[in-house]
């Protein structure tokens, strides 16, 4: 008997979109030979994502789900992929992507982890589970990001942009305020600016949270910009302090304008906030995804 290794069950689950145990259960049948295991798993009709696998999954559902932790609470976002917005209407896909996003409470948006849990009422991985709504389904699909923000004190928002179904949709955005204040008024707080970063985009939420590399990015990109005027050296470094201050402004979160209101950073609003609030606020994190962020749709596609 071949000794069955994990790199042999990626594998398989890669060429065959089936489910882990699937596989190594068509390996241990057929010996570890990859081929009859490909076929042993389409003859049990278990490798029927396998046709699915190369078409890209660009559409689908972004969800959110906030739970509270005694005084705290926890926020967490997934993008659960689809080929069409035609299965992302779907009853059986808005419920797996609603439990997806219920399971990923616990493991404060882990992917990984969030992949090896077990699927709600299953004794199946939420991957597999995945995995085997594609054959059910008859389309590509897959987890691709989760997020999570959590507050030991005070609460953690959402809102959902372009929504499909309740808690789901186009654009998924939470926010933790930390704050020993009136919960309801934070909330009502934290969903406003939720609002607005779904419609700015922050890169971060503080200057020092930026990535290093995008920083310096920017800065050579401007400094090279200044030099084409033909100023000097020292006026070229305060050129690019200033443009790098308005590159933050439209970059960062708390040094945005408020989408709101139009006028007062985003940093200033939940300071002066505080005294409605009944209490100091400190901005805890935010994540963001939209649909389909990043992926290319291949030519096959259309």
């Amino acid at each position: 008997m071949a000794q069955i290794t994990a790199a042999m069950v990626k594998e398989l689950r890669e060429k065959t979109g089936a489910g882990m145990m699937d596989c190594k259960s068509a390996l241990n049948e057929t010996d570890g030979d990859m081929e009859q295991a490909v076929d042993w798993l389409r003859k049990k009709g278990l490798a029927k994502a396998a046709k699915k696998a190369g078409r890209t999954a660009a559409q689908g559902l972004v969800a959110a789900s906030v739970e509270a932790d005694g005084a705290g609470s926890i926020g967490v976002l997934v993008e659960v992929n689809s080929e069409t917005d035609f299965v992302a209407r779907n009853d059986l896909f808005q419920k797996m992507v609603g439990d997806i996003a219920a399971t990923a409470i616990a493991v404060n948006g882990d992917l990984g982890a969030l992949q090896a849990a077990k699927y709600p009422g299953t004794d199946k991985t939420v991957d597999d589970h995945v995995a085997e709504m594609v054959g059910q389904i008859g389309e590509n699909m897959a987890l691709r990001r989760a997020e999570g923000v959590t507050v030991d004190e005070g609460v953690v928002a959402s809102y959902i942009h372009g929504m499909v179904t309740d808690g789901a949709g186009k654009i998924g955005v939470i926010v933790g305020l930390k704050s020993s204040g009136d919960k309801a008024k934070l909330a009502a707080l934290g969903k406003q600016i939720a609002m607005h970063v779904a419609a700015a985009r922050p890169l971060a939420g503080r200057v020092d949270d930026l990535d290093p590399a995008v920083v310096e990015r920017e800065k050579t990109i401007l400094a090279d910009q200044a030099r084409s005027s033909g100023k000097p050296e020292n006026i070229i470094e305060k050129m690019v302090e200033g443009r790098l201050r308005k590159f933050y402004e439209e970059s960062v979160l708390l040094e945005q304008v408020f989408v709101i209101d139009g006028e007062t950073k985003v940093g200033k609003v939940i300071e002066n906030a505080a005294k409605d609030v009944g209490a100091p606020i400190e901005f805890a994190g935010f994540a963001r995804l939209e649909l389909g962020e990043g992926v290319e749709a291949s030519e096959e596609d259309d």
